[in-house]
């Protein structure tokens, strides 16, 4: 039996990110799927954004998050803080598309080391209400799981289109959907007040616990097959 530090766990991300991949069985096998994938799947990108971005559109919601200044960004024109004003043209949305983009790039291309995965991390920090980043946004957990569901499924209907031999879809269907879970633990790191004992910086008073429905990635396959 393996000894886990529950300490380091919400110390260090490097060892959190260890943990939960060794957890779920993502090494080297789901890298290679992913590396081996990538030339195919990065025409996709484009398409997989328009598409997060039309579904973030459907609900005001998830909109009035888009009507804040991003970590990052620095507008030529005043920030549009009024969601009604803004549109998939916006110049703050084509930043936030352009993010994406390079998100997707990394997860393809980068080698899954220490630099990448406090990536992973900072990319769930500067969404949620922590006190060290620089952006107004605050994204609730709801709509971050419920993005990350369809991005997966996106995914898998992308990944479906380049008619790959079965054994080399289902490979590269699974390591996505293990890494977009572990992506969505360091989002949960952030919300949760498991571990806040840990960390250096306390949890705002508006923290509350949640953690994502389980089954999602098996549920889609069943779907799809």
């Amino acid at each position: 039996m393996e000894h886990i530090d529950r300490a380091q766990l919400y110390k260090d991300p490097v060892y959190r990110f260890q943990y939960v991949a060794k957890f779920m069985d993502f090494g080297d096998e789901d890298v290679a799927a992913i590396k081996g994938a990538a030339e195919l799947i990065k025409p996709l990108v484009p398409t997989v954004v328009n598409a997060v971005y039309k579904k973030l559109h459907t609900f005001d919601i998830t909109w009035d998050v888009m009507a804040k200044r991003h970590e990052g960004f620095t507008p030529t024109k005043s920030v549009i803080e009024n969601s009604s004003e803004l549109d998939e043209n916006a110049e703050q949305i084509k930043f936030r598309k352009d993010m994406l983009s390079r998100y997707f790039a990394k997860l393809l291309e980068n080698p899954y080391d220490e630099r990448m995965i406090k990536y992973l991390e900072y990319v769930a920090r500067i969404h949620t209400d922590t006190p060290t980043k620089k952006s107004k946004i605050n994204v609730d957990l709801i709509h971050i799981n419920a993005l990350l569901g369809y991005v997966e499924t996106v995914l898998i209907g992308g990944i479906k289109s380049l008619n790959l031999d079965r054994d080399v879809e289902y490979k590269a269907i699974a390591a996505f959907g293990k890494l977009l879970w572990i992506q969505n633990d360091f989002f949960i790191k952030f919300y949760c007040r498991d571990g806040a004992e840990y960390l250096e910086t306390p949890f705002p008073s508006s923290t509350v616990v949640a953690v994502r429905q389980p089954g999602i990635l098996t549920r889609l396959w069943r779907f799809f097959f």
